[in-house]
């Protein structure tokens, strides 16, 4: 309840708001609390001279309480980190002068890269806003698993996993198509996701790239034809589609992105892999984010773990495995609030 809003004040009303520890000084009450009509320049300063006045309709500033994850601070902000499963448990549920609600950021696992000029992953789908209200409850915290490459020039690499958080749920990142010209005219597109995945390499003509879901990724990037010089798309990021596959060269990852509701976080997640593409030939990179490289006569490089990331696709002689697609990175679920 607030402190009085006309009428005598006394320390006796201060103290059932605020608390303190006799004997009572004002000094004790410099808490700086906004009021309903602050224009009125009723708020208690936080130095300096202050007057009962100005403790008219205060209330006392409560903030949430919470466990789970890995726990950091950022000035006034607490930070809880999933890289795997766990539970997020409120304990308590402050006021508006304090802080009732919260801010996530929930990433899906990035999907899997196509084998032999195969498209790229696309990244786990991306969502994050602040104002959540919550209850002081348990809530489960799922996060999506990477991908995994494909090994078969028939077959596309798998789709990334799920996350989901506080009732927020996230597509994974869609496959790379695998080349597939073994004489049946098959064309593999990439697989739609939370960003979609890119399209293979292949003689028999340009695949497509793998569409996006709606407000948590983009579209990944076509592949092209042309034997030797065919070459995988990039796949999707949150922040841009993966680049379309030119002759000789494998497709760009789509870039991540760094701008969430996260207190004092520019961390880049969720970019697109790069395009695979013949041996000798230019393999695309990975968007920033997490999105991993193609590969081409070296090996290319899976999605970072715990970003969302989507694989980089694989070359017909990349170094380690020949023709293999690469594995998309983990999610993540960052959940934050005032605390102080």
């Amino acid at each position: 309840m607030a402190v009085t809003g006309s009428g005598q004040i006394a320390i006796t009303n201060l103290v059932t708001e605020f608390g303190g520890n006799a004997p009572h000084a004002i000094s004790e009450y410099y808490r700086g609390q906004e009021v309903p009509d602050v224009s009125a320049n009723n708020a208690v300063p936080t130095s300096g001279q202050v007057s009962m006045s100005n403790f008219y309709s205060t209330v006392d500033a409560v903030f949430n309480t919470a466990t789970g994850g890995t726990i950091t601070t950022s000035g006034d902000y607490k930070i809880h980190t999933f890289n795997s499963n766990g539970t997020f448990t409120v304990s308590g549920i402050g006021n508006s002068a304090g802080s009732n609600t919260f801010e996530y950021l929930v990433i899906a696992g990035g999907g899997g890269g196509g084998q032999a000029h195969g498209g790229a992953g696309g990244a786990g789908g991306y969502r994050s806003a602040s104002g959540l209200s919550l209850s002081a409850t348990g809530y489960g915290v799922t996060i999506g698993a990477g991908a995994s490459g494909s090994t078969n020039n028939q077959v596309r690499g798998a789709n990334g996993s799920g996350s989901s958080a506080l009732g927020i749920s996230n597509t994974g990142g869609g496959s790379g198509g695998s080349r597939c010209d073994c004489g049946n005219g098959s064309i593999q597109n990439g697989a739609s996701g939370g960003s979609g995945g890119g399209g293979c390499g292949s003689d028999n003509g340009a695949s497509s790239g793998g569409a996006g879901t709606s407000g948590q990724g983009s579209t990944g990037g076509a592949g092209c034809s042309g034997g030797t010089n065919a070459s995988g798309g990039g796949g999707g990021g949150k922040g841009a589609t993966g680049s379309s596959a030119s002759s000789g060269q494998g497709g760009a990852g789509g870039i991540g992105s760094n701008t969430n509701s996260i207190y004092g976080d520019s961390t880049y997640r969720a970019g697109g892999g790069g395009g695979g593409a013949y041996r000798n030939k230019s393999r695309g990179l990975g968007g920033s984010g997490g999105g991993g490289n193609g590969a081409t006569s070296s090996a290319g490089s899976s999605g970072t773990a715990n970003t969302g990331g989507g694989a980089g696709g694989g070359s017909s002689s990349d170094g380690a495995q020949s023709g293999h697609g690469y594995n998309g990175g983990s999610g993540v679920v960052i959940i934050a609030y005032k605390y102080q």
